[in-house]
């Protein structure tokens, strides 16, 4: 059903927005026929570099994430820094005299316990945080359209944490640890959502059903290719083979709860254009607000907060609703007293192997939790034991090939 699918779910069925070039008939095809994937050493920098500055505003914001912090607030700083460092690089105009779009690609959520995400509030309507809390901080931004996107958990506080939160935490942290080794070249998706269940069943939670992991290409933040969290009966995807050059953002969500998400009582505040719909708003304001996101945000995910114009975003946003011009990102929610982490980071499928370009190390988190669980899978002991770095020298590379081709064997 719907409300459960927090990561664009209508993205599966609506045509996705694409930026082509079309060449004239004088031009030389192969000069208009721009390489918009990992084989061309232009995009893979752009990817790099976007994950570069995506870490350092995480970064930023974990370290900003002390008790009495305010949400807005921490929101605006991790907004401000993806701006400002996107605005650093790139600045030259093309031969057309165009400037490179670049900046947020996500905006700064930052979602405490049951919350499962997308809590982006607008300023009247903010939380503090408190000590102990589970906050999840996900944002994502992007340089010409190559989007590098994150996440990262954090226990507010300093206080040793040995209850559920540690295993919640950990569970998620050994997911993603499992998803990096098994999104390779040649492996398929089916592989990764067992991965998650295996690791969700040995430390006593839930992956959160309706999360997907989406392909990432130009102006596209959920490309078609999917992995699924948890398979339902009404959500499935179809399987498919990981291939050379792609890119895809890895959202890992465990629950302590059943994993299944229901909407909060909180106003959402992330939106994406649909790309095809149109339709000629009534008010003013409305079609100040659907002029402003057309030119702002064509392609990718913002929060009401970046509209100058508050009241503009809060009449324009139920009008553009109604006429279906917006996908919503819900702010959902676990059942009470119940937590929620979550890991996201970005890979690039390289000839040289899976590379992740964001996503921050486990860092006081280590010394902070003690889980009460462990992994007790005996293949994904094995699995976990690999290296999930190939390319470091030649000899170590044989050696780990040789490991993931027993693992293939196991």
């Amino acid at each position: 059903s719907s409300d459960l699918d927090f990561q664009a779910q209508p993205g599966l069925v609506l045509p996705r927005f694409t930026r082509l070039t079309f060449s004239t008939m004088s031009d030389n095809e192969s000069e208009t026929e721009e390489i918009h994937d990992l084989s061309n050493p232009d995009v893979t920098t752009k990817y790099r570099s976007a994950g570069d500055i995506v870490n350092k505003a995480l970064q930023k914001v974990v370290e900003a994430c002390v008790a009495d912090a305010d949400i807005v607030t921490l929101c605006e700083m991790g907004d401000k820094i993806l701006e400002e460092e996107t605005g650093k690089l790139y600045n030259k105009k093309d031969k057309d005299g165009k400037k490179m779009e670049k900046g947020i690609a996500f905006p700064t959520c930052i979602s405490v316990n049951e919350l499962v995400g997308h809590f982006s509030p607008m300023k009247g309507e903010s939380r503090q945080l408190k000590a102990g809390d589970v906050a999840k901080i996900d944002l994502a931004c992007h340089l010409d359209g190559f989007i590098a996107a994150a996440a990262h958990t954090v226990v507010v506080g300093g206080d040793k944490v040995e209850d559920k939160r540690a295993n919640v935490i950990m569970a998620a942290w050994t997911a993603a640890e499992a998803a990096l080794r098994l999104v390779q070249v040649g492996s398929t998706n089916t592989k990764v959502t067992e991965a998650f269940a295996k690791v969700a069943t040995d430390f006593e939670c839930k992956p959160m059903q309706g999360v997907l992991s989406h392909q990432l290409k130009k102006f596209v933040i959920d490309g078609n290719r999917t992995i699924i969290s948890a398979e339902t009966t009404e959500e499935k995807v179809d399987e498919f083979e990981f291939e050379l050059n792609e890119v895809y953002c890895l959202d890992v969500v465990m629950s302590t709860g059943e994993g299944k998400g229901r909407e909060a009582e909180l106003r959402h505040t992330v939106y994406k254009r649909s790309p095809d719909a149109m339709y000629s708003l009534k008010t003013q304001k409305a079609r100040q607000f659907i002029s402003e996101v057309g030119k702002r945000f064509p392609a990718l995910p913002f929060s009401l907060r970046h509209i100058e114009d508050e009241q503009v975003a809060r009449v324009g946003v139920s009008e553009a609703k109604r006429h279906e011009l917006l996908e919503e990102y819900p702010v959902l929610k676990e059942k009470d007293g119940e937590v929620v982490a979550q890991f996201k980071f970005t890979v690039l499928l390289l000839p040289g192997g899976t590379k992740k370009i964001t996503g921050l190390p486990l860092g006081d988190l280590e010394k902070q939790v003690a889980p009460s669980c462990s992994v007790k899978d005996e293949e994904l002991k094995k699995l976990l034991a690999t290296s999930a770095n190939p390319k470091k020298s030649k000899k170590k590379k044989s050696k780990d090939d040789k490991k993931d081709g027993e693992e293939k064997e196991a």
